[in-house]
């Protein structure tokens, strides 16, 4: 406490916590935006996360649309989710789980069905 203006510094007034679903949305939404085309039929990426004083892991469920690159796709939506967290929630994010739940045919692989 400061003699003058009788208030309490900033850093001694406590803290701010962030809630596991908030960051779990963060994480839902930067994995959705991470997604170049994402299928029309699908749902939207859903995630969980662990949160740890200033640490969050990550998992996101999603599904992708086939043919498509799936690795790279993954690798975009991990660093997509872990630097929105940290931008938005000011967290570490050590893991991203990313877990392809279904693959949904886009394109003329659509159009042309099963073949018998």
């Amino acid at each position: 406490m400061t003699a003058v203006t009788g208030r309490v510094a900033a850093a001694e007034r406590g803290e701010t916590r962030i809630a596991d679903r908030v960051v779990a949305k963060i994480a839902a939404q930067a994995a959705k935006e991470a997604v170049d085309d994402p299928p029309a039929d699908g749902i939207s990426p859903r995630a969980t996360v662990t949160v740890h004083r200033d640490s969050a892991r990550v998992r996101v469920s999603l599904e992708l649309g086939y043919p498509g690159d799936i690795g790279r796709t993954c690798g975009a939506v991990r660093r997509r989710v872990a630097q929105r967290v940290k931008t938005l929630a000011g967290m570490e994010v050590p893991e991203v789980a990313v877990q392809v739940e279904r693959l949904h045919p886009t394109g003329a692989s659509a159009a042309q069905g099963r073949i018998r």
